[in-house]
């Protein structure tokens, strides 16, 4: 039947079947409703308070190592945390900035990212850095060069490197062996030279491509209580590896500076020591990630300007050098290398704050919009999304891709 006999005896066409309610009409509990929408909409665009976590405090271990470099001496404990630090805190650093590549795609826009948060930085730090070196050391003669990064920008220019190149990584059907393959070739080929530091691009690419592969989930599988509980002995044994290792060696394979040949050791030594280094640093890594806390913490907003504390610690590291401020015995003594470990994570935890990043934000993250053409594509998504962001209550325009441009670097 097709009617329906109401109590009053009269007869009714049955209601139309209920159709899917219109997304933009209110419903039952409007409020409800868009406050639930504003929170999603809220959380999509937060930064993930692990990230910066990790990336404020592997910051805090490059400050630490470089301060530690002209204090340890002949110290074989010191040199030995010295070197097990250098093993993870830059592929741990790679690795984030790998992660948050995937979305790389020659977009107009983040071309303009990319040159405006990477490029641009390395161009005015590779030559202020040359510049401070004239001034405070006395030194006339240093070069300013483009083509050989100076202390600290080599990252800057490896990142640029590496992010061009994610697309081929992409499409390729086994990256990481193929990146290895490179780095493992790169390490017994002296002739490469230093222009753009390219030993250390190449050497350090499979650890960007695997940052590249890594998913969500990947990391959900290190920060399990089982695995923290199990890094505590991985670092033991990897301290007492690196006590037993110090006088048998070299430490510039870390550093990935250089090739088996330049380092005194016979060609083969290159691939073997790439990938044995890889498979200790990735887990060393892995332990470091399984300790970083997931929550938001003190320090997590600090891990938006680890670029700033990056860059911006070294001037005081080269000062020291060029004055002698680390030459008191004082300093080459545990109380004194207490003291120093103490200064460096509290000068590169003032120069991630927000005040500094105000004030250097002209170098670190230059809009630059007069330098480039306007995308259409990019002015139809802006406007669309600007009246949304207004009605949130949103300060940034994609929390993601904000989170790209505040890239983690090492040392």
């Amino acid at each position: 039947m097709t009617d329906s006999l109401q109590p009053n005896g009269n007869r009714r066409t049955p209601f139309p079947p209920a159709e899917p309610p219109d997304p933009g009409a209110p419903g039952p509990r409007t409020e409800d409703t868009q406050s639930t929408q504003k929170a999603k909409a809220a959380s999509g665009k937060r930064r993930d308070a692990f990230f910066d976590n990790a990336k404020y405090l592997a910051i805090v271990l490059v400050a630490v190592g470089h301060f530690w470099e002209p204090i340890k001496g002949d110290n074989r404990a010191m040199e030995a945390a010295y070197t097990v630090v250098y093993s993870f805190h830059m592929p741990a650093f790679i690795i984030i900035s790998g992660y948050f590549s995937r979305s790389f795609d020659m977009r107009p826009d983040r071309l303009r990212r990319l040159i405006t948060g990477v490029a641009v930085p390395y161009i005015i730090f590779e030559t202020t850095y040359p510049l401070f070196k004239r001034v405070i050391d006395n030194d006339p003669q240093q070069e300013i060069s483009l083509l050989d990064p100076w202390y600290l920008t080599w990252f800057l220019c490896a990142l640029f490197v590496w992010r061009l190149t994610t697309p081929i990584w992409k499409a390729v059907r086994h990256p990481l062996p193929l990146a290895l393959g490179i780095a493992m070739l790169a390490s017994v080929s002296p002739q490469i030279g230093d222009d753009l530091d390219l030993q250390r691009v190449l050497q350090f690419l499979p650890y960007f491509v695997l940052g590249l592969c890594m998913k969500p989930e990947h990391f959900q599988l290190v920060r399990r209580r089982s695995v923290r509980i199990a890094a505590v002995p991985v670092f033991a044994a990897a301290l007492a590896f690196g006590w037993w290792a110090v006088p048998r060696m070299h430490t510039g394979w870390f550093y990935h500076r250089d090739s088996a040949q330049e380092l005194g050791a016979p060609w083969w030594a290159g691939p073997v020591m790439m990938l044995a280094m890889f498979g200790c640093s990735v887990l060393l890594t892995a332990c470091f990630f399984a300790w970083v806390p997931g929550r938001h913490m003190w320090f997590t907003a600090l891990g938006a300007g680890t670029l700033y504390g990056y860059l911006l610690h070294g001037f005081v590291v080269k000062a020291g050098d060029y004055r002698g401020w680390f030459e008191p015995s004082v300093l080459h003594e545990p109380i004194g290398a207490v003291a120093v470990t103490v200064f460096a994570a509290v000068l590169v935890t003032f120069l991630c704050s927000r005040p500094v990043q105000r004030v250097f934000r002209f170098a670190m993250e230059p809009k630059m919009e007069w330098a480039f053409k306007r995308d259409a594509a990019q002015s139809a998504r802006d406007r669309e999304r600007e009246p949304r962001e207004k009605r949130d209550g949103h300060e940034e325009r994609d929390g993601r891709e904000k989170q790209e441009t505040q890239e983690t670097v090492s040392a």
